[in-house]
């Protein structure tokens, strides 16, 4: 089975394809980015068969050399996440790459034959309705308000309806708060996780200083990796968007703490008042957590990666494997 995976250099991507070649299946990845060093030979311990394609995905043609017949599976990873400044600056970047590239990817996916198309959505996708709603489910008015956040949006609803016209079977998820192994800066991701930052912090020396403590349903990436492959591979799906979540939230004040339990020395707490914060929560106050009950009802998922066990993977792999990424940061 051979999935091409579009974006598949970036952070989600990453651990999409480890997952993909861990079960033995061959990848396919697409990006304008190489795939990391570190990465390549990390995945040579796997039985799937990594092969790297650079292009552009705004390149219709670069796109029908990659999704070939017998192509099983086809995930739309590609995106920028953009802050206001980006937005403001470079509207063009941000929907070319994020929702318009989508088209010529499923106009492809439907001539060679693909079986499924994954599209990874976001949280963001719900915007504005995280202030006001207790539980965010996929059946809640989504209100996104950033370019990112709306091009997410609309890549479900292109999506949809696009598989609906061509018989091609689309679905979207919406990933919650990713982090964990292979985030590094690559330069179209402008929203660093929080432990991202505190792990740097911790690999620096310095105290990692917090505007609040940053409630949120965290997801692990490699749980992420899990929930993704599980939609991709389902047999009979009853709905074309599903929430990954883990269904539980905590805060980056505890994580925190718990790394440094594994850091002596280390030091992970609020900023006061005469100080300023130096990791970034990237939103002014903590969303709603997204409900994970329709893909364990459906499709029997859920996370399995508590806190404890986030932060000593998180330090494992990274003690591991960061040095070989850290020029990319």
């Amino acid at each position: 089975m051979k999935t091409v995976i579009f974006g598949g250099a970036g952070f989600a991507g990453l651990n999409l394809t480890e997952a993909l070649l861990k079960r033995g299946r061959d990848v396919v990845v697409f990006d304008r980015a190489e795939v990391p060093a570190a990465a390549v030979a990390a995945f040579k311990l796997h039985p799937g068969k990594l092969e790297a394609v650079r292009g552009d995905v705004t390149d219709a043609v670069a796109i029908e050399r990659t999704i070939k017949p017998g192509t099983d599976g086809v995930i739309f990873g590609t995106a920028v996440t953009a802050n206001a400044a980006r937005d403001a600056a470079e509207p063009e970047l941000v929907l070319n790459t994020n929702l318009m590239s989508l088209i010529p990817i499923l106009r492809q996916a439907k001539a060679a034959g693909v079986r499924r198309v994954v599209n990874l959505s976001s949280v963001a996708a719900y915007g504005a309705a995280g202030d006001r709603f207790p539980l965010l489910e996929e059946t809640t008015v989504a209100d996104p308000q950033t370019l990112y956040a709306i091009s997410k949006f609309a890549t479900e609803r292109v999506g949809e309806r696009l598989g609906s016209l061509w018989d091609l079977d689309v679905i979207s998820v919406r990933l919650c708060s990713v982090f964990g192994p292979w985030e590094y800066a690559t330069g179209l991701r402008d929203t660093l996780s929080p432990h991202l930052q505190v792990m740097l912090a911790a690999e620096r020396g310095m105290t990692a200083l917090l505007p609040r403590p940053i409630n949120r349903d965290w997801t692990y990436a490699p749980d992420m990796a899990e929930g993704v492959i599980t939609v991709l591979d389902a047999k009979s799906p009853k709905h074309r968007v599903y929430n990954v979540a883990p269904g539980q939230t905590w805060s980056i004040l505890d994580w925190g703490n718990e790394l440094a339990e594994l850091r002596p020395g280390f030091v992970c707490r609020l900023a006061t008042s005469n100080e300023t914060p130096n990791v970034d929560p990237h939103a002014p106050s903590d969303r709603a957590p997204l409900s994970a009950a329709r893909i364990a009802d459906d499709l029997g998922w859920s996370a399995s990666t508590s806190l404890a066990q986030s932060v000593s993977r998180y330090d494992a792999w990274w003690k591991s494997h960061w040095k070989s990424l850290e020029a990319r940061s």
